[in-house]
């Protein structure tokens, strides 16, 4: 591997020289060709990392990730990615894990690895979250969690369990079981939530239910088949595709046929739910577009210019197989 010693020995200069001239410093024409030569010649590439943390200025933008193995982090992160480097800089990722305190520990770690910024792709926003933004003084943008003190850019939650609550009664149902995650988490467990209730007010004679599981596929194939023993819905409405999918096993498994006897929809707008049969009825998110926003966002607070305290990324009802139409006189 060429080193920064390598070509000064070969352009005849000092280090110091290179690296001054790798980091934007003054040298003279003269030297600055004999440099340019040089790394024409050996094909030598910088060290980015290493230049940014040597920087008064990085151009290094750390991202907080709770866990790898997800679709939604996944398209985002690639988003994040591909519009920093339009920028000029380099997306640096930690993973927590789905650890809290793991997820605090990084804050502070990446902003003593002198990042110019962070997004934090969020499952909760906690008074340890809000000291540690607080004490690292630099910009920070949260993605999928929305806080009043922090920047945060959110997918439309709310709207978008309106839409799936005004999309399940407009085909009829009128026994609905929702199967959410825990409160804990704004955006899934409260906003989507309380979105579709929104809708399903807006109408007599619904009877609905709610139940709770986790992220998990293997939990929800665990659970869905209780849900239908004791309430016997005709509609079940999941708060994300994963759990959605796990309903979708469950339900074959029991002997049901989807959406004959039990229709189903989800969050998320995951590859998969368009592949597979039936194909889930979904409320899409675009994460990949939210990626590319919470990358122009934070390189604008980097570079001390405005943004709005929150933004909102777009959402779509994405309507396939996995929902029957029923007519209110045979309920």
């Amino acid at each position: 591997m060429i080193t920064i010693a390598d070509i000064a020995q070969l352009a005849g200069v000092a280090k110091s020289t290179v690296s001054r001239y790798l980091n934007g410093g003054s040298v003279s024409e003269a030297t600055k060709r004999k440099i340019e030569h040089v790394i024409k010649e050996t094909g030598y590439t910088p060290n980015a990392f290493a230049q940014s943390l040597k920087a008064k200025k990085t151009n290094i933008i750390g991202t907080i990730v709770p866990r790898l193995d997800s679709y939604a982090t996944s398209r985002t992160l690639i988003g994040i990615d591909e519009r920093l480097r339009e920028f000029q800089y380099q997306m640096l990722i930690s993973n927590t894990g789905q650890n809290l305190a793991r997820e605090i520990e990084n804050i502070y770690t990446l902003a003593k690895q002198k990042v110019a910024g962070i997004i934090l792709l969020a499952t909760q926003i906690t008074d340890a979250h809000l000291e540690a933004f607080h004490e690292i003084k630099i910009p920070v943008l949260v993605v999928g969690q929305q806080h009043q003190d922090v920047y945060s850019l959110i997918h439309h939650d709310e709207e978008a369990g309106y839409a799936i609550g005004k999309y399940v009664l407009e085909k009829g149902h009128r026994k609905i079981a929702y199967l959410g995650v825990t409160e804990k988490d704004i955006a899934v467990g409260v906003k989507r939530k309380e979105g579709f209730k929104r809708a399903i007010q807006e109408v007599e004679g619904c009877e609905v239910k709610f139940f709770e599981t986790s992220f998990s596929m293997a939990e929800s194939v665990t659970k869905v088949p209780s849900i239908i023993e004791e309430f016997h819905p005709s509609m079940l409405v999941c708060a994300t595709d994963n759990i959605a999918l796990g309903a979708l096993k469950a339900a074959n498994l029991n002997g049901l046929t989807v959406p004959a006897d039990l229709s189903i929809t989800g969050f998320g707008g995951y590859e998969l739910t368009e592949m597979m049969h039936p194909g889930l009825t979904t409320a899409k998110f675009y994460y990949k577009e939210a990626g590319e926003m919470a990358a122009q966002s934070i390189v604008k607070l980097v570079n001390g210019e405005e943004i709005p305290t929150l933004t909102l990324s777009n959402y779509e009802i994405i309507e396939r197989e996995s929902v029957d139409k029923r007519f209110i006189d045979e309920l």
